[in-house]
């Protein structure tokens, strides 16, 4: 954990080798990183809802490109999402807009509130210790699938319809994971 909005925490994290990486230079959100060999290799950014304070929303989500698919997102997601109750956040949201997104989030146990925003996002929350259904994955990845996908968002789409409800991840053992 680097920080919380109000500590100003910053990341400078190499645009070629991280998505979003302008967005973590703002102090405006929290932080939350994934070392490896003392190398940040994921990144996520937070603060609370600007419309109700009890609920924590996870804004930017990244993984260096060269170790993605390697799980880092999601046990990254989860590691927040731990915390936000540990910090008594009633809710913890996230918006995203592309399968792959979406399936690690579902993988860092976050479900589809079935809500989208206006830019084209999914809603997931967090919903350990209640029912995650099939059913309701399927729901979001149909939502994905009824729009124009690049070619690798589409076979992300299809490996993860055919491959069911993601198994969650467990949360990191320790705070410099």
């Amino acid at each position: 954990m680097l920080g919380w909005p109000p500590d100003d925490p910053t990341l400078r994290l190499d645009h070629e080798r991280f998505a979003y990486a302008g967005k973590f230079v703002m102090s405006a959100t929290g932080k939350a990183v994934a070392r490896s060999d003392d190398e940040v290799v994921g990144a996520v950014a937070f603060s609370p809802d600007r419309t109700d304070e009890a609920v924590l929303r996870l804004r930017y989500v990244t993984v260096r490109r060269d170790r993605q698919g390697e799980g880092i997102g999601p046990r990254l997601l989860r590691f927040v999402a731990d915390r936000a109750r540990d910090w008594d956040f009633t809710a913890c949201l996230i918006a995203v807009n592309n399968p792959a997104a979406y399936e690690a989030a579902y993988r860092a146990g976050f479900a589809f509130t079935g809500e989208e925003t206006g830019v084209a996002e999914l809603v997931l929350a967090d919903a350990r210790g209640t029912e995650r259904s099939l059913e309701r994955y399927r729901e979001g990845l149909d939502v994905f699938a009824a729009r124009e996908l690049p070619e690798a968002a589409a076979a992300v789409l299809d490996r993860a319809r055919d491959a069911g409800l993601p198994a969650v991840v467990q949360s990191p053992v320790s705070e410099s994971t």
